[in-house]
């Protein structure tokens, strides 16, 4: 299965190399073409993972941070089948090439043979190349009672300095700037 995910940057490379006018629409067409492989027993998997992953957080903010990575991931994974919204704006070209060398290289390092790595995958590029948004929605809490904001279509996070260099963190694809605080 984590060949589904090479091959998906495979299809989005091949897309960035032959496509002269690059746009949401472009990259959604492959993400839902991956998206649509995601099974229900996937997402339980999911979930699990994300259950398991948060046991070490603090107890007050552990099941806004579980909810937080379901609803920033899975849902957004799966909600992607459904958008039938059009995405004509253009995508940087060279952003969404340093993504995919980013989350290769993840993948290369840290990648399952799970359907969890293509989730996380989907839904980031999803949300910071075709929604314009933060991976993190808006509002998502963190320790120290910050969230990721909006303020006038600039987009803060109060952890992104703090995981920029962490083993498959997607903060430096993320569109949110560091919130200062």
């Amino acid at each position: 299965m984590s060949g589904e995910c090479l091959e998906m940057f495979s299809d989005l490379s091949k897309m960035i190399s032959d496509e002269k006018s690059l746009t949401g629409n472009s990259v959604i067409g492959i993400l839902k073409r991956y998206s649509s492989k995601i099974s229900v027993f996937d997402m339980m998997d999911f979930t699990s993972q994300v259950i398991e992953e948060n046991r070490y957080v603090q107890e007050g903010y552990r099941q806004d941070s579980q909810k937080s990575y379901i609803e920033a991931f899975l849902l957004r994974a799966k909600d992607i089948s459904n958008d039938v919204d059009d995405y004509p704006d253009c995508v940087n070209r060279t952003d969404l090439e340093k993504a995919i060398s980013t989350l290769k290289s993840n993948h290369a390092k840290y990648g399952t043979d799970s359907r969890t790595s293509l989730i996380f995958y989907i839904a980031s590029l999803y949300s910071t190349f075709v929604l314009k948004e933060p991976i993190h929605p808006v509002g998502t809490l963190f320790p120290g009672s910050l969230r990721v904001v909006n303020e006038n279509g600039r987009f803060s996070c109060p952890v992104r300095d703090a995981n920029i260099d962490t083993p498959n963190a997607v903060c430096n694809i993320c569109l949110a700037g560091q919130l200062d605080f």
